[in-house]
């Protein structure tokens, strides 16, 4: 079994103010939505250093900035699940 890759969510201050405990249960949702469960693990993680640019998540050296609670799913669809699906690709390749 592959081992899973990080997908972080940043839980600081300035991201908890910016609704990151209501971003996070749509991720979960998206994760699951898209079969990346077993593939990729959405882990909290302390400042991403972008606390101007709204709610932050990393993957491998990527930073997705201006994450909210209104635009979350056109996010991950749009910017997330190609870096997550990228990354797929390439291992498969």
């Amino acid at each position: 079994m592959e081992e899973k890759r990080a997908l972080y969510l940043c839980m600081g201050s300035a991201c908890h103010q910016a609704g990151v405990y209501e971003v996070l249960p749509q991720i979960q949702r998206l994760l699951k939505a898209y079969h990346l469960e077993d593939r990729v693990e959405l882990k909290g993680s302390f400042c991403l250093g972008a606390c101007s640019e709204s709610i932050v998540m990393k993957y491998q050296e990527t930073l997705f900035t201006h994450i909210r609670p209104q635009n979350v799913e056109e996010k991950f669809v749009e910017e997330i699940l190609p870096a997550l699906t990228q990354t797929e690709d390439k291992q498969d390749g």
